[in-house]
Order: structure tokens, then sequence, then C-alpha cells
């Protein structure tokens, strides 16, 4: 199932000249029989030429074109979205199972181009593609967003097999095709601009200033409804939901009886099956067959924690993006789970230096005809507009998948979440691996807690799930995702990575393969306690600038020297923090002026500016390695935020 899948993203994604720059790979046994492909395409335009989808204007022509119309998807949407796979035939093997839709990216790679001149002509009023339940929804959509109704014949639909019905021809899903509606006074400029590339173009209906979307075929009227009722009336079930009786029972086995590693030996071997399990084994069988690189705006891809791209060759200016979702952190705790699958993708964007901007999602749960999967997915719902409220994004779309299941198993919840975000600048992204200069420190930003409920370590070693996910702090969230992005303006990061699976340990040995170098990490947890306002002697030896100073917050400052870098663990609190990141920015920027940064710096700052031994910090803007981490503690909790 798993090289078909790949092949088949490469496979489109690469003919269509869309370089693929990020993903997932996620394993768990309840995916056996409902196998999850989540797809997130974007794309760039300016705001003035925004089309949208509504047939208005009474006379003005409805045009289908692209690819023909034929019985492959026959049902799919309908048919998929409301019944389960229990390895029967029951209703008949074509509605059982329906026809999977033929994709042509050639044909699409054409339609695209199309469509871009028709509209850079102008000769488009509305335009609608043709998605889930073909040409039904598309009508019907388009009639309830006009200002009046719509007229169809069915039989002026170009199709490529015979003996197609009425309801056929509605709901075929074959692919690469749009419906749009053109003024009278277009329709020949429309025609001539499809013939150049080669489109199939018909005419095939025309708007009325009447109320009701009408649809015709072979001489009789088969449709003739308000379109809004079709569109945006559909049945409202009252789903019953209701927390799952063993859910008291998952959450209360915690993993802080499982047996943990003692000694190097076993930590080196817990570390070992942690990072070559499934889940965080190198992706890079899977990316090396797809394009990265395409038409060369690619900045930023696999392995790196977000996709970015370069929209604007004028201004430098690009766009993030990534997705995420931890479904074993959802199944012990949907409300909380969903938050901390929206936080791990606005950090990952945030960890490439672009700042956040908007919120999709495709939500993937089991039977709604569950009580206990409604509820799971109630949950996960009013996690994610809480969590985007918090956070100030907009969720911009989004879409739901139910009855992911095969009898009576259901899916974990897998509400995926992709987060967007755009870079003034692509030229100041932040990079995911260490290792360009001898020396580097990693910073540690963060909390860490004992929190391993859902946790890798659990599964992979032990094959646990049970306890609480860790917590989620959106607003300390924001608040890091703030430090990231001014610390990438200011030159100050040179590489970052977020923390998530698999925990410290997995973050750093990813860095380190990307980067091709080692890594030493100091964990000593006498080194939070060691100080208030003075650092430790150690500390305090290694700072050019004056070695005490009353910085009104707990923190402390450990550093190792290694061959390819050493760790620094900072901690505080978030006032200090948003006042640390202020005394950065004027370091560095005093550092880019050709000026050295003012030896009246606190330590904290200093510990962020300084080279370690090798230059002077006048000389060049500072660099840094920040890795979104935790401040202390166990190098295998996740712990995010």
């Amino acid at each position: 199932m798993l090289p078909g899948v790949v092949a088949g993203v490469a496979g489109y994604g690469n003919c269509l000249g869309l370089p693929n720059v990020g993903g997932e790979v996620v394993f768990d046994k309840t995916y056996a029989g409902n196998p999850l492909v989540n797809a997130m395409c974007v794309g760039s335009m300016r705001a003035e030429d925004l089309h949208l989808a509504h047939a208005s204007g009474a006379g003005n022509k409805i045009i289908l074109f692209g690819a023909r119309t034929g019985l492959d998807g026959i049902g799919g949407v309908s048919v998929l979205a409301s019944a389960t796979f229990d390895g029967e035939e029951s209703a008949g093997g074509r509605k059982k199972l329906p026809s999977v839709q033929v994709g042509d990216p050639f044909t699409e790679k054409v339609l695209i181009e199309c469509c871009l001149e028709l509209f850079a002509e102008k000769v488009v009023v509305g335009i609608q593609d043709l998605g889930g339940a073909g040409l039904s929804c598309a009508t019907s959509e388009l009639a309830a967003a006009g200002d009046g109704g719509m007229y169809v014949d069915l039989d002026r639909v170009p199709l490529r097999a015979t003996g197609m019905t009425a309801a056929e021809i509605l709901s075929s899903e074959s692919q690469e095709r749009m419906c749009a509606v053109v003024a009278p006074s277009d329709v020949d400029a429309f025609m001539e601009i499809c013939r150049k590339w080669d489109v199939i173009a018909t005419e095939i209906g025309e708007v009325t200033d009447g109320d009701n979307l009408v649809i015709g075929w072979q001489g009789e009227t088969v449709v003739d409804v308000p379109p809004r009722t079709v569109a945006h009336q559909g049945p409202v079930y009252d789903r019953p939901y209701a927390r799952p009786t063993k859910q008291d029972e998952v959450q209360a086995s915690t993993p802080d009886s499982l047996p943990r590693p003692s000694t190097p030996d076993e930590l080196r071997e817990t570390v070992l099956k942690l990072v070559s399990s499934p889940d965080l084994a190198s992706r890079e069988w899977v990316t090396q067959q797809y394009d990265r690189y395409v038409r060369g705006n690619t900045v930023l891809a696999q392995p790196a924690d977000s996709g970015m791209i370069r929209v604007d060759e004028s201004t430098s200016r690009g766009v993030a993006v990534s997705t995420d979702c931890n479904s074993r952190y959802v199944y012990l705790d949907p409300y909380r789970g969903t938050q901390l699958a929206l936080a791990e993708a606005y950090r990952n964007v945030a960890a490439g230096g672009a700042q956040p901007l908007a919120v999709t999602n495709c939500l993937n749960f089991g039977s709604p005809e569950d009580p206990g999967v409604m509820w799971q997915f109630e949950r996960a719902v009013h996690g994610l507009a809480d969590g985007c409220a918090e956070l100030g994004v907009p969720v911009t779309g989004g879409n739901v998948s139910f009855y992911n299941q095969t009898g009576d198993t259901a899916i974990l919840p897998t509400p995926v979440v992709g987060v967007l975000g755009v870079i003034d600048d692509v030229r100041r992204r932040i990079p995911t691996g260490i290792g360009d200069e001898p020396g580097e420190s990693l910073l540690l930003l963060g909390d860490t807690r004992d929190e391993f409920g859902g946790s890798a370590w659990a599964h992979v070693v032990h094959g646990h799930l049970g306890g609480m996910p860790p917590e989620v702090d959106l607003e300390r969230e924001r608040l890091l995702a703030e430090i990231l992005v001014a610390g990438s303006r200011d030159g100050m990061i040179s590489a970052a990575h977020d923390l998530s699976d698999g925990g410290l340990v997995q973050a750093v040995v990813e860095m380190a393969l990307i980067g091709q170098c080692g890594a030493r990490l100091l964990l000593d947890p006498d080194a939070t306690r060691s100080c208030s306002c003075s650092p430790s002697p150690r500390a305090a030896r290694s700072w050019p600038c004056r070695a005490a100073r009353n910085c009104g917050s707990p923190r402390c400052a450990a550093r190792a020297d290694c061959r390819g870098a050493s760790a620094v663990s900072p901690t505080s609190s978030r006032a200090s923090w948003r006042s640390r990141t202020s005394r950065r920015s004027v370091s560095t920027n005093s550092a880019r002026r050709g000026r050295a940064p003012s030896r009246h710096c606190s330590p904290e700052n200093a510990a962020l500016t300084r080279e370690t031994g090798r230059r002077s910090t006048a000389s060049r803007p500072v660099r840094r390695v920040c890795v979104r981490i935790q401040e202390t503690g166990s190098a295998l909790a996740p712990s995010p935020g």
C-alpha cells in the first residue's frame, strides 16, 4: 500500500511541476484497513486577481471545460463518507466499492495554465472546480452563491462513456474539470483561449432570473430545486455523543511505572531504538522520490521543520507551511491533543523564521454513529477553535472525513492541522541542520516536565498508550514563535528545530545528521538551581561581560564545549523572555552595523550573543544555534510549548 501512495503523490505532483516540500509518514495498526492520505496544496496570487465561485448575471453562460466526464469516481464522496469497510459488497460492488478517479496530471497542468490565462484576460465572472459530488455540487454551489437561478442541459456534457444516466453524469468525480460563468460578450474569447490550450470547453447552460436550479436531460426535467437547499441546507444530524466509558481507564494507565534507562548502555539502546522506529526514522527514501526543487523557488524542504517557497523574486517574500498531528495524544485527550497538533504546526513554521498566519485542517475520525467517536470529534473541534482563537490565527478552510474504520475498529482520531506562515525575506530563513561553524551553541528554549503519556518512548520501547498528553500553553507557544522570528530577523540563529516526537534526543540527532556533525549535550540538573541573579563560577568565566547582574528572575547557564556544538540551557519567566528578546535584537543589530555589543549586557544576553572564543562579535553578525526544546530534564520527554 505505502509504495503505491508514495508513487501516486510523486507521479502527479512531479508531473504538475509542483515542489513537494514537506509531509509526514505515520504508522499505526488502526490505519491498516483505512490508510489516510491528506494533501495540502498552497498557491499564491495578488488579492485583486481573486475569482470567486458564484453564478451572477441573468443570461451569463455556464461553460464546462477540461476533461470529459466518465464513470470513474461515481459516488466517491457520497459512498466513502457514509460507509465503513466490512469486507462485504452487500450494497452491490459499484456502490460499495466505487471506481477510483482516474487522474491525468498532464491534463491538469494544461487546465491550470488555461485558467490562469482566462483570469488574466478577465473573461470569467465566476468559477468552480469539480471535486466531490462532481457537477451536482459545482452547479448548486455556483447558483446558491449567485443572484438568480440556473439552467443546465446534461445532454451537452462531453462524455467519455456511453449509456451514462443523469445521476451518473451529475455525480461523476472525473478529475481535471472546471465550471465557469462567462458573460455572453466574452464567450468567443473564452473559447479561443481554451482552443489555444487544447482544452475541451462546452456551453452547458446559463444563469436565469428565476430562483431555482433546473437541470434537464433527454427532454425531461430531472432537477428543479432552490440551489441553497442543496448546497447549504442539507440534512442536519444531531448525533449523540458521550465520553467513552474506557476513557478514564486509558488516562489512568500512566507510563509512570514503565522502566526507564538507568545506565549509559540502556540509554544508548533506547536512543537507537527510538531513532530507528518507523515513525522517527529518516524519510529520505520517501522524499527522494519527490521533486522538491522544481521551478527553483524552494527555500526549505524535508527534512526541515517546514517547507518554504519564495513567491516573489523581486522582494524575496516567501511562505512556509507545515502539517502535523500526533494521533496518540488526541486519543488520550481529544481537546488537548488537537491543540498540540496546532501548536506543533505553528511552532514548525516559526522555527523556519516565518510568522504563522492561517490554519487549515483535515479531521479524520471513525464512524459518527458511534457516540464515543462523536465525542472525540466534538472535543477536537472545540480544541482547535479555542486554540486558534488564543493564537490569533484564522481557520481559512478544512475538511472532515468520517467512517474511517473497519468493522468496530476505528482509526486513532487524526485531526491533521496545517499552518501557513509568511516570511518577508526568505534569505533570512532558519535551516534545521547544525554544524556550519565549530563551537556553535545549542540553546534549550521552553519547559521540560515529566510527561510521557502518548510519547514515542512509551509507544516504541514499551508498546504503551495511556495517561495524559503533555500540557499545552498556547500563550507561551506564541511567545516562543515571536522569539524565533525576531532571532531570524536579527541574524542570531543559524539553525532551529522543534521538539515533538522523541523529545530532545530525537531533535538533536536529526539536527546533527542533517548537518553531518557531532554535538555534546550537558544535562545538569544542578545548573537550574545554581543561581538566581548571578552566574555560576564556571559560566562567569566564559562570559565576556560583567559576571553579575540582577536579572530579576530565576535563570541558569550551563555550557559544554565539543567538536561540533555546545549546549546552553537558560530558563526564565515569560516576562524575562520578552525583555531578553529586545536585548538580543539590540546586540545583534549593533554587530551588524560594525559596532561591538554593549559590555553592560546582562549575563543571559551575553550567553546568546558571544562567540565561543574564536572571533570578535564586531567583525560579523553573531550566529547561534537555537533549538526549540526544553530547559532541563529527561532527553526523552516531548513537552511542547
